[in-house]
């Protein structure tokens, strides 16, 4: 039964039955009898058919939701019993917000310290994706606001604090401030992630606030490519002081508090919300908790 709900799950992730039976290690057949099967003993249709998966019906996302709590428990209990035996190993699958990637490694490093034996995969996601990947149980735990939009069923353990700063040549116009308001940002050509971000959306509401609107003049996803662009000294950029202090700053790039207000967003560390835990998630709960004090 658990590889049949695996095969909802699947469907679920990829929806498009070819794809879903390939990363299930099946034939299109196969995967499609397995979901028949469940239908035939639940006594309802679970999957909305035609020439292609159209999605599930609302018995199926009922079942859908049964499935990942059954499923999340099975590999939970098949984990912690391996864990038994040989303690921590396996890989830890995590996701992030583009502006909390350069602070992962402050959790991964001692983590890997205390448990040698666990291997990582960190991807960069979006607020919303981080969310959807975790339901879905793709991956472990995500690095993510807490506390700005909804983030549904899972357990937060808080990690610092976002702050933000004007990036910009020393040149340039404010270049030479101590500090600047949103509305002064709001006159400087800017280079910001995209709309997708959450971070851009609360760029975008805190220069709305000030009564300005958002027009950047360049969009990107990389916080990478933004950085390189303010560093030609044409451009400026938004960004959280922790991940300016990252990049690096230069002689002639400066990061420039942003006042009225002082916005400030938490980030932190969210994992779904099982009792109990897996033996890995629940280690990567404990170091967190353990850093947080220092990351603020």
């Amino acid at each position: 039964m658990i590889d049949k709900l695996e095969f909802l799950l699947a469907l679920a992730r990829e929806k498009h039955f070819g794809r879903a039976a390939e990363s299930c290690g099946v034939t299109q057949p196969t995967l499609s009898a397995g979901v028949k099967q469940i239908e035939e003993q639940m006594g309802v249709l679970l999957v909305k058919r035609g020439s292609r998966f159209q999605g599930f019906t609302p018995e199926g996302e009922r079942v859908l939701e049964w499935a990942r709590r059954i499923v999340g428990d099975s590999r939970a209990m098949r984990e912690d019993i391996k864990a038994l035996r040989h303690g921590l190993t396996g890989r830890l699958r995590i996701a992030a917000i583009p502006t909390a990637l350069p602070m992962v490694a402050a959790l991964t490093t001692p983590f890997r310290e205390r448990h040698p034996n666990v291997q990582f995969t960190v991807l960069s996601r979006t607020s919303v994706e981080i969310l959807d990947l975790l339901e879905n149980l793709e991956i472990d735990a995500g690095i993510t606001y807490i506390e700005n939009e909804p983030i549904g069923r899972v357990n937060i353990v808080p990690l610092y604090q976002e702050h933000y700063r004007l990036l910009t040549s020393a040149d340039a116009p404010l270049g030479d401030r101590t500090s600047v308001t949103w509305a002064e940002v709001a006159q400087v050509p800017l280079c910001l992630l995209t709309p997708d971000m959450q971070n851009r959306r609360i760029i975008d509401r805190l220069l709305k606030s000030a009564g300005s609107e958002s027009r950047p003049t360049l969009e990107s996803n990389s916080m990478i490519l933004l950085y390189s662009h303010v560093r030609t000294g044409r451009w400026a950029s938004v960004m959280p002081e922790k991940i300016a202090q990252t990049l690096g700053l230069t002689e002639t790039i400066r990061a420039i508090p942003i006042l009225e207000p002082d916005a400030v967003q938490t980030i932190g560390l969210v994992v779904p919300r099982r009792e109990p835990m897996t033996p890995t998630t629940a280690a990567l709960v404990t170091e967190a908790k353990r850093i947080a004090p220092s990351l603020a």
